[in-house]
């Protein structure tokens, strides 16, 4: 855990201009949910610095959002360890077009953005070179979705108010837990086994992530791609075709008891949930009471009916024979967040072992990235398009204007 990193980013924070508000993040994936996750759940409703996540290429949403922000009091982070991400590639043009033109000079741009990047090697860092920008590292040897606790988790957070060394010092305990050899007493390792041996022995593929906090809701999604881009794999470690993987589905109590949950009770035995809830809220709110039906809530406060829910459903499927984990946080705070960040991460690269598969590549991926790019032109792309446009849908197109 590199805490000299984040004293260096609280550092240059406080040599930013003061007059800045907003924050662009321009990344996907894993250079964009970690940030998001932590941003979602400590930063509350007064940020230092608001954050904003594009994240997809979708041209209206990025639109919208460049309509609405002052370019005077706004900066942008770009978060890409390869420098070639497409998505990020084509936002990142277009916000120093943005920039340019909405400040009225050239290069405009430049003192506005903080890249975070491989130290050596890749297009960003190349411009990080040639430009003289700011930028930030993410170590050789973290991929994205492992990235939340590197500065491309810590810097979006730092510029947040968050308290990033806190962070930090949760993940660190954790570590220490999740490096027992014995099984029985590392939380990680036997999380992994769980779902591992339900997967393998009585087939329960989808692995549900479901945490009873708002707060949490980006962090259901951020876990989606952890679990999903290390555990999808063709091929175990030697080589041996396999195609397995668990599914990873996101979901959120108490509003997806009203969505998923009949799935989740009475369809197919074929998942496995985890719950997470909060012990301590920093805030709370008691329900007025009244006669009548409802009088009985009057008892109680919302955090209270959240947490009998969370209860309500672990019961219902443990009395129906389905598995489910209940994970504690005692309150939402860096330190909390960061073990439950380093949790998962840890859990993941055990999963990855038991299931013998290599859980820090991502091949299939690396294949749809070739293909789009070489869709998009680009120089020396050694995808065939040709083939990609094989797969164009043939069918009459239906106008449902």
């Amino acid at each position: 855990f590199d805490e000299s990193t984040a004293r260096a980013i609280q550092t240059q924070i406080r040599e930013l201009p003061n007059t800045w508000q907003h924050v662009l993040v321009l990344g996907i994936g894993g250079s964009s949910l970690g940030a998001r996750t932590i941003y979602e759940a400590l930063a509350g409703s007064k940020p230092q610095m608001q954050l904003h996540f594009p994240d997809n290429s979708d041209p209206w949403a990025l639109q919208d959002l460049l309509t609405s922000l002052p370019p005077t009091n706004t900066c942008a982070l770009v978060v890409s360890k390869s420098g070639g991400t497409v998505e990020t590639a084509a936002q990142f043009l277009v916000i120093q077009e943005w920039f340019d033109t909405r400040l009225g000079k050239a290069d405009a741009w430049h003192d506005r953005v903080i890249a975070i990047t491989d130290p050596e090697q890749g297009s960003l860092r190349k411009l990080v070179n040639d430009k003289t920008l700011r930028a930030f590292n993410i170590p050789p040897n973290v991929g994205g979705r492992f990235s939340a606790l590197s500065p491309a988790g810590m810097l979006p957070a730092s510029l947040a108010g968050i308290d990033v060394l806190a962070l930090l010092e949760g993940a660190k305990r954790m570590s220490t837990l999740c490096r027992r050899t014995k099984v029985m007493e590392n939380p990680a390792a036997l999380y992994a086994l769980l779902h591992v041996t339900q997967h393998r022995l009585f087939g329960r593929s989808l692995h549900v992530m479901m945490p009873y906090a708002d707060a949490l809701r980006a962090f259901s999604s951020w876990f989606v791609q952890l679990w999903a881009e290390s555990l999808g794999k063709r091929h175990d470690t030697q080589s041996r075709l396999v195609e397995q993987g668990p599914t990873p589905i996101a979901a959120v109590g108490a509003t997806d008891q009203h969505a998923q949950l009949q799935l989740f009770v009475e369809g197919p035995r074929d998942k496995m949930v985890t719950f997470i809830r909060v012990a301590q809220t920093e805030r709370d709110l008691a329900i007025p009471g009244q006669a009548g039906d409802h009088a009985y809530l009057g008892k109680h406060t919302l955090q209270e009916v959240l947490n009998a829910q969370h209860t309500g459903t672990a019961l219902a499927l443990a009395r129906d024979g389905r598995p489910s984990v209940s994970l504690e946080i005692p309150a939402m705070t860096p330190q909390s967040l960061g073990a439950l960040i380093f949790f998962f991460e840890a859990a993941t690269a055990y999963a990855g072992a038991f299931y013998g598969i290599n859980p820090f590549d991502q091949p299939g991926v690396e294949k749809a990235k070739k293909i789009t790019s070489a869709l998009l032109g680009k120089p020396g792309s050694d995808a065939d398009p040709d083939a990609a446009h094989a797969f164009a849908p043939s069918a009459q197109r239906m106008d449902l204007a």
